[in-house]
Formats: C-alpha cells, structure tokens, sequence
C-alpha cells in the first residue's frame, strides 16, 4: 500500500493490523448503502420513481440532477473516515464513533426508501432529521477520536443538512397531493 494512503487511512497511534478487515467493513457498509440508495433514487433508471419525483411541486434551490454527483466523493470520504476510526485505538470514543458512522449508511438508505419508494415524504423528513442529527454526532465524535476523520466526515454532514432541508421542502409543498 502506498505511503499516503497508509498515513490517510491509519491515525497515528492507530492499528494498521486492521486495515484490510476494516476496508472490508466500511468499504461494504458504504458500498451496501450506495446500492440501496441508488435502488430507490428518482433516477432515469426507476421509471415509477422517477415519474414521482418529475411530478412534485419543487422548491427553487432543488438542484439540477449533476449535482447529486457529489455522492461520489462523499462516499469516498465516508469510507476512509470510516476506516480511520476503524484503526483509531479502541475505546469507548471510538466505538460511538464507529455506532454513528455505521448508523449514518443505514440512515442515508432508509431516506430514499421512505421518500421516494414508499413515497412516505412526511416520515423521511423526519428520518432526514435524525440523519443531520446523527451526522453532527458522527462528527463530534470522531473529532474526539480523529480530526482528520471527523474532517473527512463533515462534507457529508453538510450535504445531508441540505438533503434534509429539501425533504422539508417536498414534504411541505406536497403533502396534500395524490400520487399516482
């Protein structure tokens, strides 16, 4: 493995033992949480959900579809402060850590499930909610136990702030509607 990577994906004092067990781990808790999501994204390729999604009342800062490209790197990033705190040295700091990081794949999933495959927009608001919350944790935490990881984790946290302001917003503007 080449220097850098090493030193960007073990903290120092960290366990570098741990390293191919922990890309594993957070690579496939990432991985399983971009499948799922995209599964239920208002993609081109979801023709129910994309229809959905064409059909609501958006609000003006909705941004145009490239821009959901940023989840390329913020995956990346996801995965290797995952994988910091991972090979950080145990502890109780680093195991809350580890809870919010692991919490915040299942939540970003369960967001596109709600809102857009079960079309439960009310509920993935509130789901959005405790996502910020639990992004903000996942940063406290892992600023506790590695900086660079909780730095790592932060364009994640700001994304999903936007993400859940505009979930309030679809919400809102179509909570009265029907959908087909």
């Amino acid at each position: 493995m080449d220097g850098s990577l090493m030193r960007a994906a073990v903290p120092q004092g960290g366990n570098a033992g741990g390293l191919g067990l922990g890309l594993v781990l957070t690579g496939g808790a990432v991985l399983a949480s971009a499948l799922v999501s995209a599964r239920y994204s208002p993609s081109p390729a979801h023709g129910r959900i994309r229809r959905d999604y064409n059909r609501l009342e958006k609000p003006p800062f909705n941004p145009p579809d490239s821009a959901f490209a940023i989840w390329g790197p913020l995956y990346a990033l996801l995965t290797l402060s995952g994988l910091r705190l991972w090979n950080a040295p145990r502890g109780p700091g680093r195991d809350r850590a580890l809870l919010h990081w692991f919490g915040a794949q299942g939540l970003n999933a369960l967001w596109l499930w709600l809102g857009f495959a079960r079309r439960r927009r009310g509920v993935a608001t509130l789901e959005a909610t405790a996502t910020v919350v639990n992004a903000a944790a996942l940063v406290d935490a892992a600023r506790r136990v590695d900086p660079p990881a909780a730095w790592m984790a932060l364009p994640y946290a700001g994304w999903i702030g936007f993400a859940a302001l505009l979930s309030e917003e679809l919400w809102r503007r179509n909570r009265g509607r029907v959908s087909p």
